[in-house]
């Protein structure tokens, strides 16, 4: 790994997750990948023990292109005991090393956050009560409008996809429950202001909550009862972004496919999701192992891999490491770029 220190110097703070699953494996695979930006500094924050025992396992499976943690800045914290490898103290390592890594990256006005995968299931036999780490985050940081936004770049077009979800870690059936106009304008706020990062006047479509956005209440009475005048409301108050829906999920991504893989196609700036799954799997389909998971509206960049933990095909040498590399090229762009965050 290169790192050019000079004024210049970008500061990536990694996490490493649930050490239990892939993300030491990925994240040392990924610093040595000669796609990353030469003028980042890097800081681990983990069992600097455990990244080298990984090193150790990785290189006994003949791989050679990873990173020595003996060469790396790793903050080191001793949180479990060596020889519990239950899932709750896993858990309890990497809750507490998100809660580090996010100290350390509001010191530095020039940085971000990259987070390795945790498992919800292991914070909770931990006693960490938290859906996910976005909703760390937003309380950490003392914010209480955020937004779980996947945005993948095309190494076809250039293009950036971004797919923002309305609501996230809830079960299907509370969906609708949740679902209101003072939501859906926050969301888009969110988004109208992500966007404007990159261009003055967004493009941005919004997915019905039915199958074929209710069918004008056929299908579903969500759409006919309040989406379409909170959309038209909240569009009327942003005069200067394009907005279209509440548009029938089956195609709404349709454009998404044709602007991944042809650089003349039309293009637009984001879709918003009305739940996980709808805006995931389009997500995952069209940009594979390049979309990566970011929160906006947080007073610094946090972007992830857009996976989890691998816990299956940990220890094997063959998790593969791009969308923890996409995670670290997002995070330094979006910053870089970003004329309203980078402010902490």
């Amino acid at each position: 790994m290169n790192i050019v220190k000079s004024n210049n110097t970008f500061k990536v703070v990694l996490s490493v997750g649930d050490e239990s699953g892939i993300g030491p494996e990925i994240i040392l695979k990924a610093l040595c990948s000669d796609e990353l930006p030469d003028n980042i500094d890097f800081i681990l924050v983990g069992s600097k023990k455990n990244l080298l025992d990984t090193y150790k396992q990785l290189r006994s499976l003949g791989l050679e292109n990873i990173a020595n943690p003996k060469n790396l800045n790793i903050h080191d914290l001793d949180i479990s005991p060596s020889n519990d490898k239950s899932k709750s103290s896993y858990g309890n390592s990497s809750f507490y090393y998100l809660i580090k890594a996010i100290e350390i990256v509001k010191q530095y006005p020039n940085s971000a956050l990259v987070t390795g995968p945790i498992c919800k299931k292991s914070w909770s036999l931990a006693g960490h009560y938290f859906s996910g780490q976005t909703e760390v985050l937003a309380k950490a940081c003392g914010v209480k409008k955020v937004g779980m936004l996947f945005t993948a770049k095309s190494p076809i077009t250039g293009w950036r996809f971004n797919t923002l979800l309305a609501t996230t870690h809830i079960s299907l059936s509370e969906v609708p429950k949740q679902l209101t106009t003072e939501l859906i304008h926050s969301k888009l706020d969110l988004f109208k202001d992500f966007c404007n990062t990159y261009t003055d006047k967004p493009t941005l479509k919004v997915a019905g909550l039915n199958p074929h956005a209710g069918e004008e209440g056929l299908l579903g009475h969500e759409e006919k009862d309040w989406l379409n005048d909170a959309l038209i409301t909240w569009n009327n108050m942003n005069k200067n972004i394009r907005l279209f829906g509440p548009l029938s999920p089956d195609s709404c991504w349709n454009s998404s496919v044709k602007a991944w893989n042809d650089k003349n196609a039309e293009k637009h700036d984001g879709i918003l999701a009305m739940y996980h799954d709808q805006g995931l799997i389009p997500m995952k389909v069209i940009a594979l192992n390049y979309s990566v998971n970011t929160t906006i509206g947080l007073p610094f960049i946090r972007t992830s891999p857009d996976h989890g933990t691998g816990i299956d095909i940990a220890g094997k040498g063959i998790a593969q490491s791009q969308s923890m590399i996409e995670a670290i090229k997002a995070a330094v762009e979006m910053t870089n770029n970003s004329r309203l965050l980078n402010t902490h």
